[in-house]
Protein backbone atom coordinates (compact mmCIF):
# COMPACT_ATOMS: atom_id res chain seq x y z
CA UNK A 1 0.00 0.00 0.00
CA UNK A 2 2.68 2.48 0.87
CA UNK A 3 4.42 1.67 -2.47
CA UNK A 4 1.36 2.18 -4.46
CA UNK A 5 1.36 5.13 -2.37
CA UNK A 6 4.31 6.77 -2.97
CA UNK A 7 3.80 6.30 -7.05
CA UNK A 8 0.64 8.19 -6.49
CA UNK A 9 2.32 10.88 -4.84
CA UNK A 10 4.62 10.81 -7.25
CA UNK A 11 2.77 11.08 -10.61
CA UNK A 12 0.48 13.79 -8.73
CA UNK A 13 3.41 16.05 -7.89
CA UNK A 14 4.75 15.66 -10.89
CA UNK A 15 1.61 16.72 -12.59
CA UNK A 16 0.73 19.08 -10.52
CA UNK A 17 4.21 21.08 -11.23
CA UNK A 18 4.04 20.71 -14.97
CA UNK A 19 1.38 23.40 -16.39
CA UNK A 20 1.09 23.55 -20.14
CA UNK A 21 0.46 27.19 -20.43
CA UNK A 22 2.94 29.90 -21.26
CA UNK A 23 2.56 33.40 -19.60
CA UNK A 24 -0.82 35.01 -20.30
CA UNK A 25 -0.78 38.45 -22.65
CA UNK A 26 -1.39 41.31 -19.75
CA UNK A 27 -3.53 43.06 -22.94
CA UNK A 28 -5.77 40.51 -23.44
CA UNK A 29 -6.35 38.52 -19.94
CA UNK A 30 -5.50 42.01 -17.87
CA UNK A 31 -2.31 42.18 -15.23
CA UNK A 32 -3.61 40.58 -12.45
CA UNK A 33 -4.58 37.60 -14.07
CA UNK A 34 -0.59 37.67 -16.25
CA UNK A 35 0.11 37.85 -12.64
CA UNK A 36 -1.79 34.59 -11.20
CA UNK A 37 -0.90 32.71 -13.85
CA UNK A 38 2.90 34.10 -13.49
CA UNK A 39 4.31 31.68 -11.07
CA UNK A 40 2.31 28.85 -12.49
CA UNK A 41 4.05 28.50 -15.78
CA UNK A 42 7.28 27.93 -14.48
CA UNK A 43 8.60 24.78 -12.91
CA UNK A 44 11.29 25.94 -11.04
CA UNK A 45 8.73 28.65 -9.26
CA UNK A 46 6.20 25.82 -9.04
CA UNK A 47 8.78 23.86 -7.22
CA UNK A 48 10.52 26.00 -4.95
CA UNK A 49 6.33 27.92 -3.74
CA UNK A 50 5.50 23.75 -2.79
CA UNK A 51 8.47 23.18 -1.44
CA UNK A 52 8.17 26.00 0.82
CA UNK A 53 4.48 25.04 1.88
CA UNK A 54 5.48 20.91 2.60
CA UNK A 55 8.57 22.50 5.14
CA UNK A 56 6.26 24.78 7.06
CA UNK A 57 4.37 21.88 7.32
CA UNK A 58 7.08 19.72 8.63
CA UNK A 59 8.44 22.36 11.25
CA UNK A 60 4.98 22.73 12.38
CA UNK A 61 3.50 25.20 14.87
CA UNK A 62 3.97 28.95 14.63
CA UNK A 63 6.13 28.32 11.33
CA UNK A 64 2.97 26.84 9.24
CA UNK A 65 2.56 30.85 8.77
CA UNK A 66 5.55 32.86 9.66
CA UNK A 67 7.48 30.42 6.90
CA UNK A 68 5.04 31.07 3.69
CA UNK A 69 4.46 35.01 4.75
CA UNK A 70 7.94 35.52 5.21
CA UNK A 71 8.54 34.14 1.52
CA UNK A 72 5.47 36.37 0.52
CA UNK A 73 6.58 39.08 1.70
CA UNK A 74 9.98 39.15 0.72
CA UNK A 75 9.47 37.76 -2.80
CA UNK A 76 7.61 41.69 -2.78
CA UNK A 77 10.71 43.39 -1.99
CA UNK A 78 12.82 41.36 -4.78
CA UNK A 79 9.63 42.50 -7.38
CA UNK A 80 10.32 46.22 -5.90
CA UNK A 81 14.11 46.25 -6.18
CA UNK A 82 13.77 45.15 -9.82
CA UNK A 83 11.26 47.79 -10.27
CA UNK A 84 13.22 50.04 -9.14
CA UNK A 85 16.39 49.38 -11.73
CA UNK A 86 18.87 48.26 -9.20
CA UNK A 87 20.97 45.39 -10.22
CA UNK A 88 20.81 42.01 -8.62
CA UNK A 89 23.33 39.16 -9.67
CA UNK A 90 22.90 35.49 -9.60
CA UNK A 91 19.07 35.45 -10.18
CA UNK A 92 18.99 32.46 -12.46
CA UNK A 93 21.70 30.57 -10.39
CA UNK A 94 20.06 31.89 -7.05
CA UNK A 95 16.47 30.03 -8.27
CA UNK A 96 17.66 26.82 -9.59
CA UNK A 97 19.68 26.64 -6.15
CA UNK A 98 16.99 27.72 -4.18
CA UNK A 99 14.96 24.58 -6.03
CA UNK A 100 17.75 22.10 -4.78
CA UNK A 101 17.89 23.79 -1.19
CA UNK A 102 14.44 23.63 -0.18
CA UNK A 103 14.05 20.47 -1.24
CA UNK A 104 16.77 19.01 0.54
CA UNK A 105 15.28 20.77 4.04
CA UNK A 106 12.33 18.73 3.16
CA UNK A 107 13.79 15.53 2.66
CA UNK A 108 15.94 15.60 5.13
CA UNK A 109 13.23 17.18 7.35
CA UNK A 110 15.44 20.09 8.66
CA UNK A 111 14.28 21.65 11.94
CA UNK A 112 15.13 25.02 13.01
CA UNK A 113 13.62 28.41 14.66
CA UNK A 114 11.18 29.71 13.17
CA UNK A 115 12.76 33.03 12.94
CA UNK A 116 16.19 30.68 10.81
CA UNK A 117 13.80 28.96 8.37
CA UNK A 118 11.78 32.39 7.77
CA UNK A 119 15.69 34.18 6.87
CA UNK A 120 16.13 31.20 4.60
CA UNK A 121 12.99 31.50 2.82
CA UNK A 122 13.62 35.12 2.58
CA UNK A 123 17.06 35.21 0.56
CA UNK A 124 15.39 32.72 -1.78
CA UNK A 125 12.52 34.60 -2.32
CA UNK A 126 14.21 37.84 -2.74
CA UNK A 127 15.65 36.35 -6.53
CA UNK A 128 12.40 34.71 -7.11
CA UNK A 129 10.39 38.43 -6.66
CA UNK A 130 13.04 40.30 -8.76
CA UNK A 131 12.84 37.37 -11.24
CA UNK A 132 9.27 38.30 -11.75
CA UNK A 133 9.50 42.11 -11.72
CA UNK A 134 12.59 41.50 -14.72
CA UNK A 135 9.18 39.47 -16.18
CA UNK A 136 6.68 42.24 -16.10
CA UNK A 137 6.60 43.13 -19.83
CA UNK A 138 3.65 45.44 -20.69
CA UNK A 139 1.53 44.11 -17.47
CA UNK A 140 0.85 47.14 -15.14
CA UNK A 141 3.14 46.56 -11.80
CA UNK A 142 0.55 46.70 -8.78
CA UNK A 143 -1.88 44.20 -10.02
CA UNK A 144 0.37 42.39 -11.67
CA UNK A 145 2.86 41.95 -8.18
CA UNK A 146 -0.62 40.98 -6.47
CA UNK A 147 -1.46 38.29 -8.65
CA UNK A 148 1.67 36.83 -7.68
CA UNK A 149 1.91 36.95 -4.88
CA UNK A 150 -1.64 35.29 -4.53
CA UNK A 151 -0.58 32.81 -6.58
CA UNK A 152 2.54 31.76 -4.73
CA UNK A 153 0.41 32.25 -1.41
CA UNK A 154 -1.80 29.61 -3.10
CA UNK A 155 0.92 27.56 -3.97
CA UNK A 156 2.67 27.62 -0.63
CA UNK A 157 -0.85 26.82 0.84
CA UNK A 158 -0.96 23.53 -1.43
CA UNK A 159 2.36 22.30 0.11
CA UNK A 160 1.30 22.70 3.55
CA UNK A 161 -2.19 20.98 2.84
CA UNK A 162 0.20 18.27 1.07
CA UNK A 163 1.98 18.35 3.93
CA UNK A 164 -0.42 18.00 7.14
CA UNK A 165 -1.99 15.39 5.22
CA UNK A 166 0.48 13.46 4.97
CA UNK A 167 1.49 13.75 8.56
CA UNK A 168 -1.91 12.00 9.53
CA UNK A 169 -0.60 9.11 7.51
CA UNK A 170 1.48 6.21 8.11
CA UNK A 171 5.29 6.56 6.74
CA UNK A 172 4.79 10.10 6.37
CA UNK A 173 8.72 10.76 7.45
CA UNK A 174 9.12 8.89 4.69
CA UNK A 175 6.35 10.23 2.03
CA UNK A 176 7.57 13.71 2.72
CA UNK A 177 11.42 13.23 2.59
CA UNK A 178 10.69 11.38 -1.18
CA UNK A 179 9.41 14.18 -2.32
CA UNK A 180 11.96 16.61 -1.21
CA UNK A 181 14.54 14.53 -2.40
CA UNK A 182 12.45 14.43 -5.89
CA UNK A 183 12.24 18.46 -5.59
CA UNK A 184 15.89 18.47 -5.28
CA UNK A 185 16.78 16.02 -8.16
CA UNK A 186 14.77 17.62 -10.39
CA UNK A 187 16.48 21.23 -9.59
CA UNK A 188 20.02 19.24 -10.00
CA UNK A 189 18.39 18.54 -13.23
CA UNK A 190 17.31 22.23 -14.35
CA UNK A 191 20.82 23.65 -12.83
CA UNK A 192 22.48 20.83 -15.21
CA UNK A 193 20.14 21.77 -18.36
CA UNK A 194 20.28 25.45 -17.54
Amino acid sequence: MTRRFLAAAAAAFALSAAPAFAHLDPAEHGSMMAGITHPLSGLDHVLVMVAVGLWAAQMGGRAILAVPTAFVVTMALGFALALSGLHLPFVEPAILASIVALGLLVAMAVRMPVAAGAGVVGIFALFHGYAHGGELGAATALPFGLGFAISTAALHAAGIGLGLMIGRMGNASLVSRFLGAATAVTGAALFVAG
